[in-house]
């Protein structure tokens, strides 16, 4: 059910990218436009708010504020089917930030006191999935949609079920006992916010993590936020083509490599910690050819076999990123752990990632004209390797030994 909750959330976030072509059209924005529209403002809300709603979370019942949550994003996501300008549509998409806010952290820690630690990161690796099964979805549905119906009622068909799935998950799901999980089993009172962060601060992996996190996701929303446009501009791929393409091999490359992550870790990282992190490190630089491999090589065919590659690759990190974090911390702490990590991932990622290449796709229009996304997106295969060099050093700041 919490998997099934996070497809929605990326059914509803994504939806915009494959729709971004038309609404650009319609109402008339420009590529920074749709940068700010898919990253920056999102990010803004979702970020802000997902730490004191995490706290809240860590104090009260998880399963309703996942609820509450889910009802509010898709509420957001149907509005935005209304708007008639650029102003609004920004509106709608605060709104679904912030309902968004509220789903990710309550359902890692949920997770985390369902499954032991040595089960963690592959459990949490499956409900990661969801994010790759929600852009399936949402590319397969937006793309036919859009040229069946339009834009508009894309989004009206995305968000309604959302809102009868909140009341369904409010009704079916039971919310487990903190700490259940733990060697200890005793989950202590849920502390104030300058303690967690005092914690995680002190310790140097997760620094280094989250560092490593945010510049990955950097990559991965410039690249997966800017591939339908990347796509027609480039490839003259027609739009219902682009969201069968895409939704197929984000969708099932994305859910591949995110439960292989997870698994892989669980695994090799039985005798030794520091595997959980190099891993993800490993499958990102193997990536980087791949990536150059999507925007550069003129054969459709060969540039979407390299796109699909990628994502595979790319999405092998979440999970034991994840599950190092809880590692790290007490139950009490891991809501709010959780909401720190995807502040962090998020206001660099998705925050800056789909803006900085939008803004230098604009600035490049005059002199490359099509060719400037192409050139814009390329900025994601060097941070990858700045990306990889902190996975590694979070890996080696990790204590040797048995996962705990």
């Amino acid at each position: 059910m919490l998997t099934l909750v996070y497809v929605f959330n990326f059914i509803d976030r994504q939806l915009l990218v494959i729709l971004q072509e038309a609404i650009k059209k319609e109402l008339l924005l420009s590529d920074t436009q749709l940068g700010m529209l898919s990253g920056f403002t999102f990010a803004l809300f979702y970020v802000t708010l997902g730490i004191p709603i995490a706290r809240l979370a860590d104090k009260t019942n998880r399963r309703n504020t996942v609820a509450v949550s889910l009802g509010l994003w898709s509420l957001m996501t149907a509005c935005s089917g209304l708007v008639q300008n650029f102003g609004q549509l920004l509106l709608a998409r605060i709104g679904v930030g912030v309902g968004e806010a509220g789903g990710s952290p309550p359902a890692h820690a949920m997770i985390s006191d369902y499954f032991p630690p040595e089960k963690r990161a592959t459990a949490l690796s499956i409900y990661s999935s969801g994010i790759s099964f929600g852009i399936l979805t949402g590319f397969l549905l937006g793309g036919y949609l859009n040229q069946q119906l339009g834009w508009r009622t894309a989004f009206l068909a995305a968000g309604m079920p959302g809102l009868v799935f909140s009341l369904l998950f409010f009704l079916s799901v039971r919310e487990p006992r903190r700490g259940a999980t733990d060697a200890s089993h005793v989950a202590g009172p849920a502390p104030a916010l300058r303690e967690v962060v005092a914690r995680l601060y002190a310790s140097e992996s997760f620094v280094y993590l989250a560092m490593a996190t945010g510049l990955h996701v950097f990559c991965l929303y410039g690249v997966l936020n800017w591939a339908p446009s990347f796509l027609a501009r480039t490839h003259k791929m027609p739009g219902a083509e682009i969201g069968a393409t895409l939704g197929l091999i984000f969708g099932i490359g994305g859910a591949v490599g995110s439960f292989a992550g997870g698994f892989l870790t669980d695994y090799f990282g039985k005798t030794d910690n520091r595997l959980y992190l190099r891993i993800p490190a490993y499958a990102i630089i193997l990536s980087i050819p791949f990536a150059a491999g999507a925007l550069f090589l003129p054969h459709t065919g060969l540039a979407v076999l390299c796109l699909g590659v990628t994502a595979t690759l790319q999405n092998m990190y979440l999970g034991p990123s994840i599950a190092v974090s809880h590692s790290l911390v007490p139950a009490s702490m891991r809501s709010l752990t959780s909401a720190i990590l995807f502040f962090v991932l998020n206001f660099i990622g998705l925050g800056f990632g789909p803006l900085t290449v939008g803004i230098i796709s604009d600035l490049l229009t005059p002199t490359l004209g099509a060719a400037s996304l192409r050139w814009a997106m390329s900025i994601t295969l060097l941070i990858s390797i700045g990306s990889t060099a902190l996975f590694l050093i979070a890996a080696r700041k990790l204590a040797t030994g048995p996962v705990k």
